[in-house]
């Protein structure tokens, strides 16, 4: 099995080419390959398979030519992943597999469709326009924090640290505690703090988050843009540009009337041959 690394701002994928959807890849095979162990270790598996080829992406087949199958580390499906479509555009890019038309390059994903364009070093990824659309809390390490619920093609809960409690000093190692009667499915938790004004921004986020199936990570592209969907609204602003802090590095999320731009670094790190048992 061949197989590719990359990641953005430290959220790290095994990539799988796999164009005419041939691979018998299971729950059990994921979580294998994202064993950090006994695996190639990863947030995730990014396969690599043409959209006319795989039951979910065949109704954009004529959009998209490609579809990524992601799968969280321990084997559970995912709606969307903004930081593992950079990373799967950054791959299609490398392996020829794909050219930008018109500057961008369309991807079809189990949330929708979604556009990558490139500039330099840097990937952006246009997704759904973020809906804030309930109140909720999580619990963490005896904390009881209030947040908001946060649609962007998969579940997020937006948490901001009261003042005197320090982003570093949260216990992620466990899973927050949250209402199942408003996240059914899980939901990923992230946590804030505001941070200094950076130039060219209308905000500037610190954040932490536990993502569902994966854990801590060093970074979650869908959960920024949640995040900076409700630094927004707090600034009472519609749209706007924020940059988000996550432990991996820096994301600038810019939210217009009708969408969400991810931008940040993309990069492949390993290319390889796996044999399993």
């Amino acid at each position: 099995m061949e197989f590719t690394k990359g990641h953005g701002t430290g959220n790290d994928f095994v990539i799988l080419p796999d164009p005419d959807g041939t691979l018998d890849l299971t729950p059990g095979l994921v979580a294998a390959l994202c064993d950090r162990r006994r695996g190639l270790g990863g947030d995730g598996v990014l396969r690599v398979v043409r959209s006319a080829k795989h039951p979910a992406g065949v109704a954009l087949a004529g959009e998209a030519e490609w579809f990524m199958d992601y799968w969280n580390s321990d084997g559970s499906f995912a709606e969307m992943c903004g930081n593992g479509a950079r990373v799967f555009v950054r791959y299609l890019l490398a392996s020829g597999l794909a050219a930008p038309t018109g500057g961008t390059l369309p991807v079809a994903t189990r949330a929708g469709l979604v556009r990558a364009r490139l500039d330099g070093d840097t990937i952006a990824v246009e997704m759904r326009r973020p809906r804030l659309y309930d109140a909720s809390r999580a619990l963490v390490g005896g904390l009881t924090l209030p947040g908001t619920a946060v649609d962007v093609g998969n579940p997020h809960l937006v948490c901001a640290l009261p003042a005197g409690i320090d982003l570093a000093d949260l216990d992620l190692t466990r899973a927050p505690e949250f209402d199942p009667r408003v996240f059914p499915h899980g939901v990923n938790v992230e946590f804030t703090a505001s941070a200094a004004p950076v130039d060219g921004t209308d905000g500037h986020v610190l954040m932490r988050v536990h993502e569902r199936g994966s854990a801590e990570t060093l970074s979650c592209g869908t959960g920024a843009c949640a995040v900076a969907a409700v630094a927004l609204r707090d600034a009472t602003r519609d749209t706007g540009v924020v940059a988000v802090d996550v432990p991996g590095g820096r994301l600038t999320v810019t939210v217009t009337a009708d969408s969400c731009w991810l931008a940040g670094p993309a990069v492949l790190v390993a290319t390889g041959t796996l044999t399993l048992p």
